[in-house]
C-alpha cells in the first residue's frame, strides 16, 4: 500500500519551529556547556530565537494568506499571527525579569539570596559561586512554544499536545524559587496534580466529540453540527468536558482554585509570565474551539458561559477586596479580568453571526484587551520585585503603606498599572474594557455588559485602597525598602508604562491592527 507523504508548510510554521528549536538547543547547553558560561549562552539563544520568530511572523503575516496548514492541524490566520506577536513580545519582556541581576546582590531571582535567607552550608557555597537555575530558560521557551501552538491548533489532538507542551514546563518553573522554597514546591505540586486532572478531562471530552463527529478536526465537527447529527448527548458531554479543560487553564470560576496558591508560590517573574502569556494562549484556544468547531451550537453553550463569566468577575473582584497580600490581590484581579474577557467571548459578535463588516468583533476586542492587560500585568509584577524586606519580596499590604515616601517613582508607576486594571480613562485598561463590552453588547449580551460594568465599579475599590495607602498613609519604621531596579526590570517596567499610557491615549493603531487580523479561518 502506497503511503502519501504529508505536506507540511514549514515556512508558515517557522515561528513556532524556531522557538521550539531554541528550547531544544538550550537543553544541550545545559548538558555540555560549563556552568559559568551557561547564562550568557542561554540568553543568547533565547533572544535570538524570539527575534527570528518575531521576524518570520511579521514576514508571513504581511505576505501570506490565511491557511489551515500541516495537514489540517494548524490554522495560520490573522488572529494566530496577532497572538504570536504579542506572545513573543511579552515572552521577551518576561525573560528580562527572569534574567535580571539586581544591583543589591548581583544574582537573579533564581539564584540563592544570602542577604535574604540564611541557608545551609551548601546554599552559602552556591551563593559565593553565583550558581543559578539556568535550566529556567529552555523550560520557559518550551512553554512559550506550547503557548504559540495552543491558539493555532485546528484539531483536538494538536490542541491537547500544545496544552501539554505549555503546561509541563510551567509545573517545574513554579517550583524553582530559591526563597520560600517549600511554598514554591507546594505550588508546583498543586499545579501538576490539578493540571493533570484538567488535561485528562479535556482528553475525555475530545474522545466524546470524536464519537459525535467521527473526526478530531474542527471543520469536521462543525460540519457534523450543521448536518444535524442525532448524537446530541455525546456532543453536549464532550463540549462540557473540553470546556472545563480550557477554562481551568484560563483560570475561570469554578476552575480557578489553583490560581492564587500557584501564582503566590511561583517566583514573581514566572507569575508575570504565566499571568500574561498563559491567558493569551488559553482564551485564544477557547475562542477558536468554540467559534470554529462548536459555533453552530452556540445557543447551547452561551448561557452557561455567561454564568461562568459573571461568577468569574464577581469572585475575582469580591475576594480581592479582603486580601492583605498585594501579590494575592493582583492574582484575584487576574481572575476578574478573565471574566471581563469572557464577556466578549460570550457575545460572539462575528461576521458569521451578523456582525458589521470592518467593525469591532469579539476576536479583535479580546486581542486588544490582551495587549493592554498583559503589559500592565508584567509591569505590576516587575514593580513588586523591588519592594523588599529581610525575608525577600515584601508582598504584605502593610509593607506598601507609605510607599510614596520611600520611592515616589515606584508608587507612581504601580498606581498607573492599578488604574489601568480598574479601567480608568486615559489608560489602556479603559479602552480594553470598552472594546470587550461594546462587542458583547453588539452580540446581544446586554445584561452581561451591565453586570460587568457594575462589577468593574466594585473592583475599583481595592485598587483605590492600595493607592490611598501608598500615598496618604504614614509608613511604620521597619526594614522594608525599595531596591534599585536592575536593567532588565527597568526596561520591562518602561515598556509596560509606555504601552499602558500609549494605548490609553492613542489606541487606534493597535485596534486597527486587531481588526485587520480578521477572524478565525475555517
Amino acid at each position: 500500500m502506497e503511503i502519501t507523504a504529508p505536506s507540511i508548510e514549514y515556512g508558515l510554521l517557522m515561528p513556532f519551529i524556531l522557538v521550539f528549536a531554541g528550547a531544544c538547543l538550550g537543553v544541550l547547553v545545559e548538558a555540555f556547556v560549563p556552568r559559568g558560561s551557561r547564562r550568557g549562552a542561554q540568553l543568547t539563544i533565547v533572544y535570538a530565537s524570539i527575534a527570528a520568530a518575531l521576524f518570520m511572523t511579521l514576514k508571513n503575516w504581511a505576505g501570506q494568506p490565511a491557511k489551515v496548514a500541516a495537514e489540517g492541524s494548524v490554522a495560520i490566520d490573522g488572529p494566530t499571527y496577532f497572538m504570536w506577536v504579542i506572545l513573543l513580545i511579552f515572552g521577551a519582556i518576561s525573560f528580562l525579569l527572569i534574567a535580571d541581576r539586581t544591583a543589591e546582590n548581583g544574582a537573579s531571582i533564581f539564584a540563592p539570596q544570602a542577604a535574604a535567607v540564611p541557608g545551609t552550608a551548601e546554599e552559602d557555597e552556591a551563593v559565593k559561586a553565583g550558581v543559578e537555575h539556568t535550566e529556567v530558560y529552555p523550560l520557559a521557551l518550551f512553554a512559550l512554544a506550547g503557548m504559540m501552538l495552543f491558539p493555532a491548533a485546528s484539531d483536538l489532538i494538536t490542541m491537547f499536545l500544545a496544552l501539554e507542551v505549555l503546561s509541563l514546563p510551567l509545573y517545574i518553573l513554579c517550583g524553582l524559587a530559591r526563597r520560600r522554597r517549600l511554598l514554591s514546591q507546594e505550588a508546583s505540586l498543586k499545579y501538576f496534580l490539578l493540571g493533570a486532572m484538567s488535561s485528562a478531562i479535556f482528553l475525555y471530552g475530545a474522545a466524546l466529540l470524536y464519537g459525535y463527529a467521527g473526526s478530531f478536526d474542527f471543520a469536521a465537527i462543525d460540519a457534523a453540527l450543521r448536518g444535524g447529527s442525532s448524537e446530541s448527548k455525546l456532543l453536549l458531554a464532550g463540549m462540557a468536558l473540553v470546556g472545563i479543560g480550557l477554562l481551568f487553564k484560563f483560570g475561570a470560576v469554578p476552575f480557578h482554585s489553583w490560581t492564587p496558591d500557584v501564582y503566590v508560590g511561583a517566583p514573581t517573574a514566572v507569575t508575570a509570565f504565566m499571568a500574561s502569556c498563559t491567558k493569551i494562549a488559553a482564551i485564544g484556544a477557547l475562542m477558536r474551539l468554540f467559534y470554529v468547531a462548536l459555533g453552530a451550537d452556540r445557543w447551547d453553550w452561551q448561557p452557561l458561559m455567561a454564568i461562568i463569566a459573571v461568577a468569574t468577575m464577581a469572585v475575582g473582584s469580591i475576594v480581592a477586596i479582603s486580601q492583605t497580600d498585594v501579590k494575592r490581590m493582583l492574582i484575584y484581579s487576574s481572575i476578574a479580568h478573565a471574566g471581563f474577557l469572557m464577556t466578549a467571548f460570550v457575545g460572539a459578535s462575528q461576521l458569521i453571526s451578523g456582525g458589521r463588516p470592518n467593525g469591532l468583533t469579539s476576536v479583535s476586542a479580546v486581542m486588544f484587551y490582551l495587549v493592554a492587560y498583559g503589559a500592565a500585568t508584567i509591569g505590576a509584577f516587575a514593580v513588586m520585585t523591588l519592594v523588599r524586606d529581610p525575608s525577600g519580596e515584601a508582598t504584605q499590604l502593610s509593607s506598601w503603606v507609605g510607599l510614596y515616601r520611600r520611592s515616589p517613582a515606584a508608587a507612581v508607576v504601580f498606581t498607573l498599572f492599578l488604574l489601568s486594571f480598574a479601567g480608568i480613562p486615559l489608560t489602556s485598561g479603559f479602552i480594553g474594557k470598552w472594546a470587550v463590552f461594546a462587542t458583547a453588547w453588539n452580540g446581544g449580551a446586554e445584561w452581561l455588559v451591565v453586570t460587568a460594568v457594575v462589577i468593574s465599579v466594585i473592583a475599583a475599590f481595592f485598587y483605590v485602597r492600595v493607592i490611598v495607602l501608598m500615598f496618604f498613609a504614614v509608613p511604620e519604621a521597619g526594614p522594608v525598602k525599595v531596591i534599585k531596579p536592575g536593567t532588565g526590570t527597568l526596561v520591562a517596567v518602561g515598556i509596560a508604562v509606555v504601552a499602558t499610557v500609549g494605548l490609553g491615549l492613542f489606541p487606534g493603531p493597535v485596534l486597527e491592527l486587531a481588526q485587520m487580523a480578521g477572524e478565525f479561518v475555517r
